[in-house]
């Protein structure tokens, strides 16, 4: 006779297993959606999700369902949620873990553990998860006692969400998800009231706008993080303060509004750098210097002064010093700033410059032309529509060239840069927002990051439509081949990349391809009107860059942009051009 496991006993009618409180908890917080991937550790929790109303979405590997929390916290602005078991399951978790940490992104990464018993001892599948992750998390916890599960849990989202948002990391021992308590609701008070605004810095801040001549409005990611777009917008349009924004501050001001001057920074618009290097105030709200963003930061805006509004004290003054700052929430800060200003120079200055600075879509040859592309799917979105893109050129041009109107509807791996973010992200956006149009922009190389997800986009019919831009290529350490690396290519040639259409079709997803401009419109139509998942691909020159480029340890008004429009250069070297506000020349070069 065969010998049989006996099942585990369930626990005594007046109490819980840990695991159970641990769902409870979740529920507590208005959890309703988890990305996870079950294995030997966590299993007390999936055995819980039976009989939890939390829905639980099965994906193929743990780092995509690390980064489709991700992309659900960031258009919803929940906190996300994101499951794996120990060992092989966590560290599969740490990319998206520290993706969120750079682009403070609110979410809670719950791991399995071996039992207490076995912690230290190299058991099977231990990993110390806890210390892995110490420098890409808000706080962490290894839960000792279940009874302190609620009291973890409730603490853990308060600080996903509180001022500067990020991830939370919580480890769950095995026998602790097996231990029975009496199930309680956290008892922890809420957290303190955050301090006044400091009124004599808020005068400052009035005198130092009110004084400038030249000044811009340096927007970022925390605009969309405070919920404070409608804020920035009024503010703006009461000062008429030309905007300029960092990538993942798009859409704070509508990206086709007069005022915004464009993206800063290392493929951002000429327009912008220009502006921003010739200002005397910078008022940055919600954004943190990035280098990306700044350029050689010892020249970057040389003969500006700095107001900072930020929800985190911690960045003021830590890259560029603050003349003044202001820190707490965004939306009750900005309005009350009651400015005066008289810049009708600058303003038509600047003016000058963003119509100098337009894109031109009519690019010449054969090849599918990107950035027209990309224009015509974002003027084709429907309103709400939310773009989650990947890593690379195609990133850059969808920054620059789709139309953007809304942070959380433009998403982007910022901070830390991570091939296959786009996939599972957008994944992440349409199950949490089903009746959202979801379109993620992706590319040869990264899509193969977690194409694995596609088989996720078949289980559960999300329809997420898919444009996949391939040039063969690595293109964005290609073209840096190119230019700074004397055309010496290596390990950038995929040229023996799959038919995409037909590896969509294996996983079950309708798609097709495309590589001359004339089928540009019916490839456009056929994503829009498929009802499921859908993937476009196509092809591209493999030899296209992004321009404008500000090489690296300039500053950028050392932008270079060998397509820029000859009558746009000529223009610029008139010397009766108004070019002269702040010493340089409209080209970028000093006078």
């Amino acid at each position: 006779m065969n010998a049989q496991i006996a099942p585990i006993a369930p626990p005594a009618a007046a109490t819980i297993r840990g695991a159970d409180a641990l769902l409870r908890a979740l529920e507590a917080e208005g959890v309703d959606l988890i990305f996870g991937y079950p294995g030997g550790a966590i299993m007390p929790v999936y055995d819980a999700l039976v009989d939890s109303n939390i829905r639980h979405i099965l994906v193929r590997h743990e780092q995509g369902a690390a980064l489709a929390a991700n992309g659900y916290a960031r258009h919803s602005g929940k906190v996300g949620v994101c499951l794996a078991t120990s060992g092989p399951g966590a560290t599969n978790l740490v990319t998206g873990i520290a993706d969120a940490f750079l682009d403070s992104v609110p979410m809670v990464a719950i791991t399995g553990q071996v039992a207490t018993s076995l912690m230290g001892t190299d058991a099977f599948q231990e990993v110390d998860i806890f210390g892995i992750t110490l420098p890409i998390v808000k706080h962490s916890y290894i839960v000792r006692r279940a009874e302190e599960i609620a009291d973890i849990v409730h603490e853990a989202f308060r600080i996903a969400r509180e001022g500067r948002p990020g991830p939370v990391l919580i480890d769950l021992p095995k026998d602790v998800a097996n231990a029975a308590l009496e199930w309680r609701p956290s008892t922890l008070p809420p957290p303190p009231a955050p301090p006044p605004v400091d009124r004599a810095a808020l005068h400052r801040a009035i005198a130092l706008i009110e004084s400038s001549q030249r000044p811009v409005l340096y927007t970022g990611y925390g605009v969309g993080l405070s919920e404070a777009e409608e804020a920035l917008r009024r503010f703006a349009r009461a000062t008429g303060i030309p905007v300029v924004s960092t990538l993942k501050g798009l859409g704070g001001i509508p990206t086709d509004d007069p005022q915004f001057l464009g993206m800063l920074g290392m493929h951002g618009s000429r327009a912008a750098n220009l502006a921003v290097q010739e200002s005397d105030l910078l008022i940055v709200v919600g954004a943190r210097f990035d280098d990306r963003a700044t350029g050689k930061l010892a020249e970057f805006a040389p003969g500006a002064k700095v107001l900072h509004l930020d929800a985190d004290a911690a960045e003021v003054s830590k890259l560029r010093y603050a003349n003044v700052h202001l820190v707490g929430r965004l939306p009750e800060l900005l309005p009350q700033l009651h400015c005066r200003t008289d810049i009708a120079t600058w303003q038509a200055y600047c003016a000058e410059l963003r119509a100098k600075a337009q894109p031109r879509y009519d690019a010449p040859g054969d090849f599918i032309y990107a950035p027209a592309l990309l224009r015509e799917l974002s003027q084709r979105l429907p309103e709400g529509g939310v773009i989650a893109c990947d890593v690379g050129q195609h990133q850059m041009w969808v920054a620059q060239h789709c139309i953007h109107r809304a942070i959380n509807r433009h998403l982007t791996s910022g901070g830390l840069g991570t091939m296959g973010f786009g996939l599972p992200a957008a994944m992440g956006v349409k199950l949490g927002s089903p009746q959202t149009e979801v379109v993620c922009v992706s590319g040869d190389g990264s899509i193969m990051m977690n194409i694995q997800e596609l088989a996720t986009l078949r289980r559960y019919g999300v329809a997420v439509k898919i444009v996949l831009l391939d040039n063969s290529a690595l293109g964005m350490v290609r073209q840096w081949q190119e230019l700074f690396f004397a055309e010496r290519y290596s390990e950038v040639d995929l040229s023996d990349n799959p038919d995409f259409a037909e590896l969509a079709r294996a996983f079950g997803i309708e798609a097709m391809g495309i590589e001359r401009r004339d089928q540009v419109q019916a490839g456009l139509d056929a994503l829009f009107k498929a009802q499921g998942p859908f993937l476009l691909h196509v092809r591209i020159d493999p030899r296209a860059n992004v321009w404008p480029l500000v090489p690296p340890n300039s500053a950028n008004h050392q932008l270079i942009d060998p397509e820029a429009d000859a009558a746009v250069r000529s223009a610029a070297l008139d010397p009766a051009a108004p070019a002269s506000i702040g010493g340089l020349t409209a080209n970028g070069g000093e006078e």
